[in-house]
């Protein structure tokens, strides 16, 4: 057996790694005594690197057991009984404690050593999650952040040795990269067992410091419980994942390719020999007459994408604006580096991350963000244009299923309607009047124009979002003034939404520049963004009607059909035959009352297999 120890913060550690069969003797008397005394036991995984599902065998190497003063470490890779007594030891203790425990380590011992995903997280509290209830910024935010060196730092030593920042330079000495390191760096490496028994030391620390400090500030415990709940869920849609088609996938590869180059041809007329250079671009736009309006810090012409969409006189979905002539240049960069960037964040992602039984897991992550909303990455299916079926046609039901989506009906408004008290607007869902045609009758008169409903309803989101005039004006192709004079009368129509925001502000203000949701989560305002009071509230509130639909439907044992949230619907896999019952009982559980407003489903849309088809795709 081996033995390390060390000091945090004044206060003593030793950590054990099993070295033989016969060490495992000592291990066992240890959690056993843990068990019977109901002691919280940190518990964390080493392994390949962070492909769970897509990596082959041999993917867990350690699994670490510790309290604040204990630790062990199973070399699993090393021999078979190491695996039967973390199984054991797994399914003996009653509380455990882990860092993105749903995220990450319950998914590793789900698959690599058969505990269920939802046993381990029924009994284990997660300090990411109590970290990002106290406050869910980055550190370039201003926050603490919420990884655990960072935490460690703040809550029990400056001191606290870096867990990744320091096999790094172990890796960089063994002379092997990042993105191998943990794959092939030694299992008996003093650094590495060392930086593995201070992820379960580490983690047992912190606990009681972040329970404290959310009992101290009042966050509210059902609020922890909600969020244990809601990441458990979004673990269980990641590991049920989607199917691929490989074989669309690699034409798709070959095709986005091709239109990258046909586009950047097109470009290339222009004298644009590459896409990526914005001084090239913007020298051309001007040789071409156009007018650039912005310039970037370092002095230079702007030419990003919210720029380049304009003047080619697309929307946020790509679709015709029809206020001016497109330019070729811009639509022709813009087509370019998508079709590029799809092929290495799409295609190519889908077939190196593709499992041994032909799905894809994308990393659901349930808490993302200063207003918690849900995200999806690696791959970011959540980024894709709402009119794209191109990309989801490569992601399938399962054999025999149909694909399904139900999401929530204009839900940021609904929920501003709800937080801000607004008459008007509460009327209008009442009566399940279209709410976006029902602005633009009260901004723009009974003879309102399908232009108008568009500026309606980018002034509505752009309430919600903090959006400014010319930002409205440039996603609905009307000019400044007309955009500006349809806000003041918006502003005269829902009074109550200024007045909110400004009572929003002066909480904030009053509660140390955080703002509260209705559920209880903080959020932090900059002291130079306080208007974007409103839009924390509204999304925070959003997402929590998304987190307690997912519960109902946890309750109503429809989990097994989730496969993604993406932004304000949910992704389903139904059998074919039993879809319309099933995505009939996923509307009623996104069908509630939220202070008098009733948030509800829209109807649920079907397809044929792909996720793609109901967007059009034939398959």
């Amino acid at each position: 057996m081996r033995h390390f120890s060390g000091t945090l913060n004044g206060q003593p550690w030793d950590g054990y790694v099993v070295e033989r069969p016969q060490d495992l003797h000592a291990f066992r008397d240890w959690v056993q005594y843990q068990a019977v005394n109901r002691i919280p036991v940190a518990v964390d995984s080493e392994t390949c690197g962070l492909k769970i599902y897509a990596w082959g065998r041999g993917f867990l190497r350690l699994v670490q057991f510790g309290t604040e003063t204990e630790a062990w470490a199973l070399p699993i890779e090393r021999f078979g009984a190491c695996v039967d007594a973390a199984v054991w030891a797994l399914q003996i203790l009653p509380d455990l404690t882990g860092h993105n425990w749903a995220g990450f380590d319950a998914q590793v011992f789900d698959t690599r050593l058969g505990v269920s995903l939802e046993d381990l997280c029924a009994k284990a509290t997660d300090t990411k999650i109590l970290a990002k209830l106290i406050d869910p910024r980055q550190r370039h935010e201003g926050g603490t952040g919420v990884g655990l060196k960072e935490l460690s730092a703040h809550y029990i030593d400056p001191d606290a040795p870096d867990t990744q920042d320091g096999l790094k330079l172990v890796f960089q000495g063994l002379k092997l990269k990042i993105a191998e390191g943990f794959a092939k760096i030694p299992l008996d490496h003093p650094t590495y067992l060392e930086y593995s028994l201070l992820d379960v030391i580490l983690p047992s620390r912190l606990r009681p410091r972040l329970e404290a400090t959310l009992e101290r500030l009042g966050v509210p415990q059902r609020l922890v419980q909600y969020e244990h709940r809601v990441a458990r869920i979004c673990a269980q849609m990641q590991r049920a994942g989607m199917v691929l088609d490989q074989e669309y996938t690699e034409s798709l590869r070959d095709s986005l390719l091709e239109d990258a180059e046909a586009h950047s041809a097109i470009a290339a007329r222009y004298g644009v020999t590459s896409v990526n250079s914005g001084r090239q671009v913007a020298d051309a736009l001007l040789g071409m007459g156009e007018v650039l309006k912005e310039k970037t810090a370092s002095g230079a012409w702007k030419v990003d994408k919210a720029v380049l969409m304009s003047l080619a006189d697309l929307d946020r979905d790509w679709k015709p604006i029809g206020s001016r002539r497109g330019n070729p240049l811009a639509d022709a960069v813009l087509r370019a580096k998508r079709s590029g960037k799809w092929r290495s964040a799409y295609a190519d992602n889908f077939l190196s991350n593709v499992d041994a039984g032909g799905r894809i897991h994308a990393n659901v992550q349930s808490m993302q963000a200063r207003t918690f909303r849900m995200s999806v990455t690696n791959p970011a299916v959540q980024t894709l244009p709402s009119s794209d079926k191109m990309i989801r046609r490569a992601l399938l039901a399962d054999e025999g299923h149909v694909p399904g989506s139900v999401d929530f009906q204009a839900v940021e408004l609904r929920v501003l309607a709800a937080l801000a008290d607004v008459k008007r607007m509460k009327v209008a869902i009442a009566a399940g009047e279209d709410l976006h045609s029902f602005t633009a009758r009260l901004v723009f008169g009974e003879g309102f124009t399908e232009k108008d409903r568009k500026v309606s309803k980018n002034i509505a989101f752009g309430k919600v979002f903090g959006a400014r005039a010319a930002t409205v004006a440039r996603q609905s192709g009307a000019p400044l003034e007309a955009v500006q004079r349809a806000m003041a009368q918006y502003d005269r129509v829902y009074p109550e939404v200024g007045l909110a925001a400004k009572d929003w502000r002066i909480e904030a203000f009053n509660n140390g520049m955080v703002a509260t949701s209705i559920t209880g989560h903080r959020l932090p305002l900059d002291r130079d963004r306080t208007y974007a009071v409103t839009n924390y509230l509204v999304q925070s509130t959003a997402r929590d009607c998304l987190g307690q639909a997912l519960i109902h439907m946890d309750e109503r044992g429809l989990v097994p059909y989730l496969r993604l949230p993406v932004h304000d619907e949910v992704i389903l896999s139904m059998p074919k035959g039993e879809e319309n019952e099933i995505s009939r009982a996923v509307a009623e559980c996104m069908t509630f009352d939220l202070k008098g407003v009733p948030i509800a489903a829209g109807k649920p849309e079907l397809g044929i297999r792909s996720w793609g088809s109901l967007y059009g795709a034939d398959y």
